[in-house]
């Protein structure tokens, strides 16, 4: 099995076991991460001088439904200028049904099928914990060096801690981030309550979790702006 064969498999498998309506936004955690996702993004963009994002080019490796290319969307950035690659079939299927004019490819983010220097913002959420082999994580970063612009930003949404309940992920620290994309400088802070501690905490007190968010003693995941230096 390849690295890209087990990556569906385990797709397949969360999916069948996660129970209906578990990441629904009906549920205060659920709209608790997402609007600290969508507040901790705004800022990396906002911090890269990357707005206004009207015409700039994006590509979302790793897009799934498009939920973060939604959120591009709604900060201004143009439908015809979006770009997303899923490896799982049915899901890039969604996304290009979601985003008519998109450009929505179901694909393996080792070999991004869009010429070199192709956007000015490359954006992966949560792909590299997923991927547990060190060479194809390699690539993937490597493909994403390939299609960034010159003076473009790679934004990069990740944990950096291991999830004890599911070994098919594995947290990518600042270390690793630095040896990914060889030649650039990141700029990264801690983002995101730990999920099952927002689980918990937010029901009961959406204040008390923001608190704990601003803290970032139990935040879970990186947000990065990755440029080349100059």
């Amino acid at each position: 099995m390849t690295e890209a064969d087990r990556i569906l498999e385990e797709n397949r498998r969360r999916a069948a076991e996660i129970p209906a309506g578990f990441y629904d936004l009906d549920r205060a955690a659920n709209l608790f991460l997402r609007h600290g996702q969508e507040r901790a993004l705004r800022d990396a963009l906002e911090t890269a001088g990357l707005f206004p994002l009207m015409n700039r080019k994006i590509a979302d490796v790793g897009c799934g439904s498009g939920n973060w290319l939604e959120t591009l969307e709604r900060f201004g950035a143009s439908r015809g200028a979006l770009a997303g690659i899923d490896l799982d079939a049915g899901r890039a299927e969604r996304c290009a049904a979601r985003f008519p004019g998109a450009d929505i490819r179901a694909g393996d983010a080792s070999r991004l099928p869009w010429a070199d220097a192709s956007f000015g913002i490359v954006l992966q959420s949560t792909v590299f914990s997923s991927i547990l082999d060190p060479a194809m994580r390699k690539a993937v970063a490597a493909e994403m060096l390939r299609v960034l612009a010159p003076g473009g930003v790679i934004l990069w949404y990740d944990f950096f801690v291991d999830n004890p309940a599911n070994p098919n992920v594995r947290g990518v620290g600042r270390r690793e981030i630095e040896s990914l994309f060889p030649g650039c400088e990141a700029r990264m802070r801690r983002v995101t309550l730990a999920p099952p501690a927002a689980r918990r905490i937010v029901p009961v007190s959406w204040t008390l979790g923001t608190v704990l968010e601003s803290l970032r003693l139990l935040n879970t995941h990186h947000l990065a702006a990755i440029r080349r230096r100059a």
